[in-house]
């Protein structure tokens, strides 16, 4: 059984571990609320502009539509954004797992073929890459680290550069989908060719007219449409990390403290038995000095 030294210095370093763990919880709240309201923000601006450029597709030739055509290349680009911190639960091994599903499955040819080129956003994941004998391609740490939207978006310009000139065919994106602080969904997304919705209802924009011309203007709108589309799906992540590390800190304050109580017992039983042992240590001495006289 450990003495009460030993359990006395275990409670304070637990204690410890718990102001650490508490104060981690609070800042990842304070940064989840301003995640939380980037992406309120971005979300309906990508659906509307989504909206309008699905408008004016009626008015665009075959020619002019690119991004819905596959790349003239050979890879398939799989951009992975994972975390520069960990402390954040499973949020990381989750990515992970998903590329590694998706280059087993849907890629598996293209993967037997050495035609991936995996980049991937985020420190954390680049053991558990390695552990997996997953070759990485590149690695973009910078592009996790705020929520900034010039990084991203030169990045976003350097993709589309690449699938117009013919370096891919397809643009995958694998990242973790904020639903709310406990829950984040892995979601596999296409970013290039774009997935345009069928044009089932009237156009909301047939009685406008456009200057130059409707071919003119969705040629502009859509590299700032795809810009706008990975600048969310790096807000989705970084607000679903602040959840994950939030929801993880959270449950380790809560650990933190049942152990602190199960060792306060067991410091109290401790003490109790040692206070026991003095007292029948005592009584035996005094018996013996009785009958000793």
């Amino acid at each position: 059984m450990a003495s009460l030294k030993d359990i006395k210095t275990r409670i304070s370093s637990v204690k410890t571990t718990r102001q650490v763990t508490s104060a981690m919880k609070m800042v990842s709240a304070a940064r989840l609320k301003k995640a939380q309201d980037d992406i309120y923000h971005i979300r309906p601006f990508t659906s509307r502009l989504a909206g309008i450029i699905h408008d004016l597709m009626p008015s665009v030739d075959e020619y002019d539509r690119w991004f819905m055509s596959p790349g003239k290349g050979d890879k398939v680009l799989v951009i992975a954004i994972a975390s520069n911190r960990g402390l954040c639960g499973a949020f990381n091994q989750n990515i992970v797992r998903e590329v590694s599903t998706l280059l087993s499955t849907t890629l598996k040819e293209d993967s037997a073929k050495g035609n991936i080129h995996l980049v991937v956003l985020g420190k954390q994941a680049e053991k558990m890459f390695t552990s997996r004998r997953i070759h990485v391609d590149e690695y973009r740490h910078n592009l996790v680290n705020s929520s900034l939207y010039a990084p991203i978006s030169e990045f976003a310009a350097e993709v589309i550069d690449g699938y117009n000139k013919g370096q891919y065919k397809q643009v995958v994106v694998v990242y973790n989908e904020f639903v709310n602080a406990a829950l984040q969904n892995v979601r596999t997304s296409q970013f290039l060719p774009m997935v345009m919705p069928t044009q089932t209802a009237k156009s909301r924009l047939q009685d406008y007219i456009f200057e130059p011309d409707t071919a003119t203007i969705v040629k502009n709108l859509i590299p700032r449409m795809l810009q706008a589309m990975l600048y969310q799906v790096v807000l989705e992540s970084i607000a679903s990390e602040h959840g994950a590390r939030m929801t993880s800190m959270h449950k380790a304050t809560d650990n933190a403290t049942e152990l602190i109580r199960e060792l306060e017992l067991s410091y109290n039983k401790a003490r109790q038995a040692s206070i026991t042992n003095q007292i029948v240590e005592i009584t035996g001495g005094a018996e013996a000095l009785r009958g000793g006289s």
